[in-house]
Parts: C-alpha cells; structure tokens; sequence
C-alpha cells in the first residue's frame, strides 16, 4: 500500500453531520455557514470571516473587493501555487514577482524593498500579495512596515496557514485581507473552500455581496443587485464538515509538529539535502526538502514510489510557468531562489494519519535512494 503524500482525516462525525444537513434539505445559506465563520473568527482571535467556495475564489474576492484592476500592479512571491498570481491575471492587474528566501521560502523583504525602490513600470503600485508557503510565517513585522511606508494593501495569501503564529498573532488576520483554503490537502477540508478575514466593516459587507451574485437584502425583505457578482459560497453541509474538524484542529498541528520533529532527528545526517527551518508558530502543511544538485528529482520520486512513499514536488517557480514566461519575458535565471525551490524541493509524507515508524521508514527508504 502507498503510503501517501497527504491524506485528509474525516471521521464518522462529518459523515454522519454532513449527512444530517443533507435530510433536512436547507443545503445553502443558513445557519451552518454563520456558526463556521463564527467558529473560525473565534479560533483566529479575527473580527469578521466570510466563508466562500475556494481559496482560489477568496483570493479574487480581495481584488476585487479592493477595486484593483487594470493599470494597478500587485507585488507577489516568484514561488507559490499559482493560484496565488493568476488572480492577479484574472482582475486585469500586474504581478511583480519578487524571489523568496533560502530560510523561510516566503517573499524576502530585503528583495521586496529593492523592488518597489526601482519600480519604473506604468502601472501604479497597489498591494503586497504575501504568501506564507507550506503553513510557514512570512516576516510580516518587515512586510507591513514597508507596506505602510509606500501606501500599500497587504493581502495575505494563508492558504496553507490556518493556525500558523507570526509575532503572537494568527496570520491571515495581520494584513488588510486574509484568505485561506479548506482544499483536501490543507490541515482542515471541507472538499472545496475557504474564507476570506477582515477588519473593516464595510470591506466585510463588500464582500458578502459579491460572494452572491452582488445580492443586497433591503429592509423590506426584497433584495436589489448592487454589483457584477459571484457565485462563491460554501454549502452548509461543507460547513458542518469544516466546523467539526476545527474541532480537532489543533489536535492535527500538535501531530504534525511531532512528526516533523522524527524527520528531523532521521534526517538530520542525510548529506546532500537541505532540511526546512524549525521556525516558531509554524503549522506544518507540507515538509519539503531541498535536493542537492546532483539529485534528478524526478528519479528520487520514482525510487520513493517503487518503495511504496508518494512524494512530489513543493510548489511552483511562477516565473518559468509558460503563460508568465511568455507573457513576460522572464529569464529561468531572475529568481534563483524560486528555480532553486521549484526544481529540488521535494515534498515528502505529512499528514494526522501518519504514524511515527511510517516516518521512520520514509526517512530510511529516502537514505537509501540517495545514497
């Protein structure tokens, strides 16, 4: 049997509270919803949360909810899932790619200074696309500070991040906009989804009539269509679901952090590989090396799943992606950290379900693949 690159948890109590929801037929926009977000702000120690139908559809909603578009530029890490730069795409806007660095994988503030310092191009600087990857904490002391010296937005892309601590506070919650995703392979799913976190209110109202269709609900009970909306709400019976493993949620980090500790002390000896920093308040999502050069990680992959381990590569280098290398020019050489990541990163098996000789046995087998 394939032990598994990640596996999400769901007990017999989401099957048996997604099942309840279901029998009573209210499927969409009722109270389930309400107590999730209500849950979630709680856990996060956050003003106000939406939930919505994906990560993808939270990061959208904050560009357009800020009203960035065409001739704005928003600033973004060279690596990350795409997701996080095709948004940008989608509003019309530009992305500026700035490289990560080499300890935490996030946006190196030193590179995103330089780049709003040089910035020449005509279209305006409007925000700061800040993703804390694999559940990592960008330095967001740093990235806030030059946020407000230049008059940008921060939006955090926390995807990967529910739970993650930066500086005693939740990330996703430090920004202007936070947005976070319940996919299958993050540390609680609901399938599909995710929410979107604020402080402003009137921004929070903004975006809970977007995510429907741009429906505003007048005094008289009728409701009136405000703006171009989405259809980008979660069901009720994703949030029963998504409510029952916040639950436990912390049960999951706790678990994560032990076994991240045995590949450490396993692999801890390994030559030729770069293992992640043991950074405070990180939660964990993915455990990514860094193969040595003379690794093909490709081979590395097939020899990990001929003995039974599925492993894969980190994320993505946006800057060698064909739409942006075409669109844009870009050299495979301009973020040597993102190519560096992108083409050596492997990750390895991280998930609740894992139990401690698995991670013995993975770190042993990736020993002798390597040797």
């Amino acid at each position: 049997m394939m032990i598994k690159l990640t596996h999400p948890y769901i007990s017999s109590d989401e099957i048996l509270a997604v099942t309840e929801v279901m029998q009573t037929g209210m499927l969409v926009q009722g109270a389930k919803v309400q107590q999730f977000e209500q849950n979630l702000a709680a856990f996060m120690q956050a003003n106000l949360v939406s939930v919505v139908s994906s990560g993808t559809a939270a990061l959208h909603l904050a560009l357009v909810a800020l009203e960035l578009g065409k001739g704005d530029a928003i600033i973004a890490p060279a690596f990350t899932f795409p997701a996080t730069v095709n948004v940008i795409e989608l509003v019309g806007a530009k992305p500026i790619l700035v490289d990560v660095s080499s300890d935490n994988y996030n946006m190196d503030p030193r590179q995103l200074e330089e780049v709003i310092r040089t910035w020449t191009g005509p279209e305006k600087l409007k925000a700061i696309m800040v993703v804390h990857e694999f559940g990592a904490p960008a330095d967001m002391v740093e990235i806030v500070n030059i946020a407000k010296k230049h008059g940008l937005y921060v939006i955090e892309d926390a995807a990967c991040a529910l739970g993650t601590i930066s500086n005693g506070q939740h990330v996703g919650c430090i920004g202007d906009i936070g947005c976070f995703s319940w996919h299958p392979r993050k540390s609680i799913t609901t399938g599909e989804g995710g929410a979107i976190v604020v402080k402003d209110s009137h921004l929070y109202q903004k975006i809970n009539i977007l995510r429907n269709h741009g429906i505003q609900k007048l005094e008289d009970g009728s409701v009136d269509f405000v703006a171009p909306g989405f259809n980008y709400r979660l069901t009720e019976f994703q949030a029963v679901m998504g409510d029952l493993q916040l639950r436990r949620f912390q049960n999951n980090i706790e678990k994560r952090k032990h076994l991240v500790e045995i590949y450490a002390k396993e692999l801890s000896l390994v030559q030729h590989i770069v293992l992640p920093k043991m950074i405070d308040g990180h939660s964990w999502q993915t455990f990514m090396i860094v193969l040595n050069d003379q690794y093909d990680r490709g081979k590395v992959i097939k020899s990990l799943a001929e003995k039974g381990i599925e492993s894969n590569l980190g994320a993505q280098a946006i800057h060698m992606m064909t739409y942006f290398k075409e669109k844009y020019g870009y050299d495979k050489d301009q973020f040597p950290n993102a190519r560096l990541l992108y083409e050596k990163g492997l990750a390895l098996p991280l998930h609740p379900l894992l139990t401690e000789d698995e991670i013995t046995f993975i770190s042993l087998s990736l020993r002798e693949v390597l040797t």
